[in-house]
């Protein structure tokens, strides 16, 4: 028997009601901030997620890569940002008024260690507004996360913010960090050996016990900003706290991704254990340029819907079940069947859900059926209706049933 891939999983139809939930809120809600919808493939050259990372990096050796019959190497969309950085260069949109305001919900693929919470298909909500280095965009991202997960119906959510400085005041700080680190180095984990030859700021992401010792002592970043990216920052809070959001400082945030300058933040779930954010971003003004356009700022954020669920399911959030079908349209006999037929059509021309009976069962499996599927009416068709061109409308809630001609079924339903 054929199974989904690990790390992969099948969404069903008792589900999707989250998904629905999710995506018709942050639709709202983008649209309401002014962002518009633009869709990327789902797949990419390879060398455009190569430019945001190092060879090493995590992101580099998670990527599902292949070549396609023309021999060009391509990968599955492991993130989204990039594939919406390409798309603003390759169509022009800087030359549009900045800053240009996208959202986008894909798939992305990353082979990981599945497990809650992190899976080798995963889904995405993102926002990015391009074009535009004004620190009250940064906490007009933050509070848009911040009210799409609260809009949903999740509580105790908090938001962690940093900066990690600009290319004038970070290298600084990484040799700061890298001697801190040297006098460690036989106490770091390997992938930490790894990081500090390669990418010393993910030192300070790393979750492993014996690490977490040593990032405690670690010299802060902030400490280390040069006097613009200061005042960007504290432009940042003061705007967050204008807007009555609450945040705590994170000295040891850096997020997964090496394109990130200035501003960082998450928002997770807070309560007892390990609690994986629900999403998190930041400011990222090199990456226009590293991929070959002007020197544009950029900031944005991106939400895990699986996490999403996973989070409501834990808080006991009710969502709206998916639409059912009203009618289920019961039969008995060769003629019932055709006049049936003929009946759901109408009734779906109308925008009436209806069920058609298949089959031969008897009518009480029938009614059976029609409750199993939770209608609200059940429309029973016989020889006698057939001859009478009438059927009987039964309302499954209270039993009552009335007989009806065929031609006013459908505005009878419609009314009700």
């Amino acid at each position: 028997m054929f199974k989904a891939p690990r790390g992969t999983s099948d969404i069903l139809p008792q589900e999707k009601a989250y998904w629905k939930y999710i995506e018709e809120k942050a639709v709202y809600l983008c649209q309401l901030y002014g962002y518009q919808p633009l869709n990327t493939p789902v797949f990419e050259d390879y060398q455009l997620f190569a430019h945001i990372a190092p060879d090493g990096a995590d992101i580099i050796k998670e990527m599902y890569v292949f070549e396609d019959r023309s021999g060009q190497k391509l990968a599955l969309t492991a993130e989204g940002t990039a594939p919406i950085c390409r798309a603003y260069l390759e169509h022009g949109l800087f030359n549009l008024p900045q800053p240009v305001k996208l959202y986008y919900i894909i798939p992305a693929f990353r082979y990981e260690r599945p497990q809650a919470g992190r899976y080798r298909q995963h889904h995405q909500l993102g926002c990015e507004a391009i074009g535009d280095a004004d620190p009250v965009l940064d906490a007009e991202v933050i509070e848009l996360m911040y009210r799409f997960l609260s809009s949903l119906g999740l509580s105790e959510l908090l938001i962690e913010i940093n900066s990690i400085g600009c290319r004038q005041c970070q290298p600084g700080y990484v040799e700061a960090l890298k001697k801190y680190y040297s006098t460690y180095r036989d106490r770091l984990c390997p992938d930490c050996k790894v990081r500090l030859a390669r990418n010393p700021l993910r030192l300070l992401d790393c979750k492993e016990v014996s690490c977490q010792e040593i990032i405690t002592g670690a010299p802060k970043i902030t400490d280390y900003l040069c006097s613009e990216c200061q005042t960007h920052f504290q432009s940042v809070q003061k705007y967050l706290t204008e807007l009555g959001i609450s945040y705590q400082l994170n000295h040891k945030l850096v997020r997964g991704l090496d394109y990130y300058t200035r501003t960082v933040f998450e928002v997770k779930p807070e309560g007892k254990g390990v609690q994986i954010a629900l999403g998190g971003g930041g400011r990222y003004d090199n990456l226009i340029e590293e991929l070959g356009g002007k020197p544009t700022p950029a900031v944005g954020f991106a939400a895990g819907i699986e996490r999403i669920i996973i989070a409501l399911k834990n808080q006991n959030v009710i969502v709206p079940t998916l639409p059912k079908p009203v009618a289920y349209v019961a039969c008995l006999g060769t003629q019932a069947k055709l006049e049936a037929t003929k009946l759901v059509s109408r009734l779906r021309h109308q925008g009436i859900a209806a069920i058609q009976a298949t089959g031969d069962k008897s009518l009480k499996s029938q009614l059976r059926q029609a409750n199993s599927l939770d209608v609200k009416y059940t429309v029973i068709i016989g020889e006698k209706e057939v001859a009478n061109e009438t059927a009987v409308l039964r309302d499954m809630s209270s039993g009552e049933q009335k007989t009806v001609p065929f031609n006013e079924i459908a505005s009878l339903l419609e009314k009700r």
